[in-house]
């Protein structure tokens, strides 16, 4: 009965290894490019840095006569002013169901900030615009109007399909992708990011399999090979141990009694990085939150709780020209945010480098403000009816609060100090971080999403602090498992082929 259980072992181990190997090979590979290179964003930094500085001339209309032109029945959910196309113009995302949505999110609008002409269908002429706006001085060639691509699978630009694919004339040959609803530049993807992302976040993802007959299963593709493949290092697991003389060697000299250098490597290689391999292809597993188990318990925050009521254009009575004016005199405002925090309304000018600076809305001039830290904490106790266990500043990064570099798939997440978490005395044990400099909600994490950050993030990417601190450490101790995982997975692949060579030689003399 043993011997019947080793040989299913051995050969579902085997037969597995062949179909899955070729898998593994590639995301140990794809891995250590996307430590370098990920997939194409465009980060707040980058378009901070990209957009053209306001010009307090273009401004000739106010927040509120922006918001009449859009033709808004509900008070939006956000209003900002920046330059789209070369030109000032108030950005307008209505509220959820208030206008068109893109796959469940409303969809942005956008009226000049001089003759207060709404956008409408952004044409090829004015992407091609913003996107020499993006890049001055270069020549900007529209390229195609697309739902979607290799570059664009991200469901954060719905709301602005389809795009505009503009390639500009600079040395690396940048796509910029123009949203057809605001004209704003939403990614770019250079020449370098698209090389490497084929053989990155491309072949990482398998997103070989989108835009194909499969497209609707990508993901279930990925959790059931992910499955399979955590089952194969746990049979192979098996299997290794099981072959491997502890006590004595075989007659071949070698405590692994196979005579071919592909299987013996193959099978000291699986002992040594089958921890290895199983962490990782089970922290990608867990990415995918597999039937939703990470989904958030917690319940929605109250957020016009928070605010203090919904955002009013008809309170924003300070003229934004006059805010830009005085920011030249600093650092020039690439954008004014207009914005609500616990009960009062305020201006947000930024500038190139991601500073803000806050104004009072209601000033008849330019007036500098500061919110109010025990009004900010009487609004954030009416984020949730549980109330709150504590209040906790963090100055430094720490477990749950950290930056990554901008290309990784966590970086373009901003992460100012220092910030407030709140923890809420709800059963998910739900956490807030809010900046208590601009009252900026800048995530929520309940007990799941923490013990997911632990699974995923901590196993895939090895995002310890300690180890995120003391670079290149993380970088060789990564490469150094990686290219262990590629030898294990490619002698798999190796002896995969020449098992089915020789099955197919039997097959043809049989």
């Amino acid at each position: 009965m043993a011997s019947r259980v080793k040989r299913a072992l051995f050969l579902v181990h085997r037969w597995m290894g062949i179909v899955l190997c070729l898998f593994f090979g590639s995301w140990f590979v794809s891995g250590v490019v996307m430590m370098y290179v990920g997939y194409p964003k465009l980060t707040p930094a980058e378009r901070l840095a990209r957009l053209p500085s306001l010009s307090a001339a273009e401004i000739r209309i106010s927040p509120l006569q922006a918001v009449r032109v859009a033709g808004l029945s509900v008070p939006p959910r956000e209003i900002r002013l920046a330059a789209v196309g070369g030109r000032a113009a108030y950005v307008i995302t209505p509220d959820g169901g208030a206008a068109p949505a893109g796959r469940g999110r409303p969809r942005p609008l956008a009226v000049t900030a001089d003759e207060g002409r709404l956008f409408g269908n952004v044409d090829a002429a004015l992407a091609r615009a913003s996107a020499a706006a993006y890049f001055p001085g270069m020549g900007a060639n529209h390229v195609a109007l697309l739902r979607e691509d290799t570059w664009t699978h991200s469901r954060a630009l719905d709301p602005h399909r389809p795009l505009h694919l503009v390639e500009m004339a600079d040395p690396d040959r940048t796509w910029l992708y123009v949203s057809s609803s605001t004209g704003e530049v939403v990614r770019d993807a250079s020449g370098t990011e698209r090389m490497w992302g084929y053989v990155g976040a491309w072949l990482h993802f398998l997103y070989f399999f989108r835009d194909t007959a499969v497209d609707a299963y990508w993901s279930d593709i990925i959790i059931w090979l992910s499955l399979a493949g955590a089952a194969l290092v746990l049979v192979g697991s098996v299997v290794g141990v099981q072959r491997w003389r502890f006590a004595k060697r075989y007659g071949n000299g070698s405590r692994s009694p196979y005579r071919n250098r592909m299987m013996r490597w193959h099978h000291i290689s699986g002992l040594v990085f089958a921890l290895v391999a199983f962490t990782w292809v089970f922290s990608g597993l867990m990415s995918m939150n597999p039937w939703k188990i990470f989904e958030s318990r917690a319940p929605q925050p109250r957020l016009q709780a928070y605010t203090g009521g919904a955002l009013n254009a008809a309170e924003f009575r300070v003229n934004p020209a006059a805010i830009v004016a005085a920011q030249a005199a600093g650092a020039a405002a690439k954008e004014l945010r207009f914005v609500r925090v616990a009960g009062e309304s305020y201006v947000q000018a930024v500038d190139g480098e991601g500073r803000i600076t806050l104004f009072d809305a209601q000033a008849s001039e330019p007036k500098r403000a500061a919110i109010d830290r025990s009004e900010l904490k009487r609004a954030v106790a009416r984020l949730s009816p549980a109330g709150i266990r504590q209040i906790t500043e963090i100055r430094g990064y720490d477990a749950y609060y950290y930056a990554r570099a901008p290309h990784t798939m966590l970086g373009s997440a901003e992460r100012p100090l220092p910030v407030w978490r709140i923890e809420f005395d709800d059963a998910p044990s739900t956490w807030m971080h809010v900046d208590p400099a601009t009252g900026t909600m800048l995530g929520r994490l309940d007990e799941l999403q923490r013990v997911k950050r632990w699974l995923f993030a901590f196993l895939h990417s090895w995002d310890w602090l300690p180890l995120l601190e003391r670079r290149p450490l993380w970088d060789v101790l990564l490469i150094m498992l990686s290219v262990g995982g590629a030898a294990l997975s490619f002698t798999g692949v190796v002896i995969g082929w020449r098992r089915l060579q020789r099955v197919r030689r039997v097959d043809s003399h049989g």
